[in-house]
């Protein structure tokens, strides 16, 4: 059965995936539980503005590298090769113009005080840029264990120096030992966050380095030129997705420091961060799910029923999610102690928000499939364009009267505008039978599930027990609504 199989794929392929970024998101407890708001917002502020960066600077040849890989006639290695070659420039120049002059480039972001922050996240970006082809290389060649291993070992460095230097080093100021008394400076604080993603990546990069050796570094102009032609535009749609993704943590700073100051607007740049970290079980299933649903949608373009197939999956999708969504929020009061600090817990009212945010988000990777398969990708950078202009100007109106309240409601009517269009303009190109009153009534008997409980005067773990068996009234509807389908998932 086709759902079946996807249902299986999505566990395969994005299980590694899911797991680095579920122990990246452990560092959360540890950055919270050490760190007061303002200064996690030094982090989630630092991090935002570098995904703007890895966009820009990968240039889309990681996409262009799979493209011509195999369609250029050219061998693989010379592809690779010369798809390094591309990053490489682009590394050098970016290397050359941040470093050459740190403090200024510090001091117009705001980081005056503290250039070093900007040179150790210069450093990863420009390595995490050189490891994407070689990554990719590993993809294509279908090397899994050497492709998660070496992205587990990022992941340990990472973690092992956050774990050292953070978790022990921060909780341990006062204590007397070679570590504490040689290695470790207090004074460097939330800069042993960069430091260690520039030593992990750092690490990464010289893992892949006998897999870049293999390449053929012959250039090819007209390949290069066939590279660049394939990728820029594609890294211009990622540009305008970035800007969905990741402008509100920047705008929060920017247009509440004038207001409140820099201290105050970081700490709601961090809180925003944290409660953000909360819907991770829906960002992690998304994850998986785009690994597995694209080439299965490819893969069922020429059935005759792919039309219900693709439907079906949307139905399917959105009853995991809502799920998930339902189990989040009744369970919020325990949840929230993955953010060990209370001093973050006064977001937590965005929490559903941005939930509901993100189950647009996985309506639109599967919405996507009509541009993709009729060949029209122009839609798809139509439509983060769009979201871009929804982002800014909604983040601009509300986030001066709302705070991070009003990112995380810019977030929602980006994401659900972005769906509404998708759809309208999706029916009338390649139309899918989906059923709407299915996708847009479980998440609202979700919803409505949540606000019971939120009625109920109970407290503890009698709150926990009436939450419990809400949770399993809510599956039960289900399903018992999807009987037939069920039995065909699980036959």
């Amino acid at each position: 059965m086709a759902l079946k199989q996807l249902a299986s794929q999505t566990a395969v392929y994005g299980l590694s995936s899911m797991l680095g970024r579920f122990l990246n998101y452990l560092l959360v407890p540890i950055h919270t539980g050490v760190f007061v708001p303002s200064e996690y917002g030094v982090v989630s502020d630092v991090y935002a503005m570098s995904a703007f960066v890895a966009v820009l600077l990968t240039l889309g040849i990681e996409t262009a590298f799979f493209r011509y890989v195999n369609k250029s006639g050219s061998p693989s290695q010379l592809v690779m090769g010369n798809s390094f070659l591309i990053l490489l420039v682009s590394v050098i120049i970016f290397w050359g113009i941040s470093l050459f002059d740190t403090g200024a480039c510090a001091n117009w972001l705001g980081y005056a005080n503290n250039p070093e922050y900007i040179t150790w996240m210069v450093l990863s970006l420009g390595f995490d840029a050189l490891s994407s082809i070689p990554m990719a290389k590993l993809r294509q060649d279908n090397k899994p264990i050497l492709f998660a291993g070496i992205n587990f070992a990022n992941i340990g460095v990472n973690i092992g120096i956050n774990l050292l230097f953070v978790w022990y080093g921060m909780n341990n100021l006062e204590a007397s030992n070679w570590f504490m008394d040689n290695l470790f400076d207090p004074s460097i604080g939330v800069g042993y966050v960069f430091l260690a993603n520039m030593f992990a990546s750092g690490a990464k990069f010289l893992l892949l380095i006998p897999t870049i050796l293999r390449a053929s570094f012959r250039v090819d102009r007209a390949l290069i030129q066939q590279l660049l032609l394939y990728g820029l535009p594609l890294m211009i749609a990622s540009f305008a997705g970035i800007i969905n993704e990741t402008l509100d943590r920047r705008l929060i700073r920017i247009l509440l420091e004038p207001k409140i100051g820099e201290t105050e607007a970081l700490a709601q740049v961090g809180i925003y961060s944290a409660c953000y970290k909360l819907s991770i079980i829906i960002t992690l299933f998304i994850q998986a799910f785009r690994y597995a649903a694209e080439p299965f949608f490819f893969s069922k373009e020429k059935e005759k029923n792919s039309p219900t197939t693709y439907a079906g999956v949307m139905t399917w999708f959105t009853i995991a999610v809502s799920a998930m969504m339902v189990f989040v929020l009744l369970y919020l009061d325990v949840l929230k102690r993955f953010i060990d600090n209370e001093a973050y817990w006064e977001g937590l009212h965005i929490v559903p928000i941005l939930l509901i945010a993100n189950i647009c988000l996985g309506w639109n990777y599967n919405l996507a499939i009509w541009y993709k398969l009729t060949n029209q990708t122009k839609y798809g950078a139509y439509l983060a364009g769009i979201g871009a202009v929804i982002t800014i100007s909604t983040n601009w109106l509300l986030i001066p009267k709302m705070g991070y309240t009003g990112a995380a409601w810019a977030t929602l009517l980006s994401y659900s505008g972005m769906t509404i269009i998708s759809y309208i303009w999706g029916q009338r190109k390649m139309y899918v039978p989906y059923d709407l009153k299915k996708l847009l009534g479980y998440p609202a008997l979700g919803f409505g599930i949540y606000l019971v409980s939120v009625q109920i005067p109970v407290e503890g773990i009698t709150h926990w027990i009436v939450n419990t068996g809400l949770l399993a009234v809510y599956l039960i509807v289900i399903a018992t609504l999807e009987r037939n389908q069920l039995k065909g998932l699980l036959s």
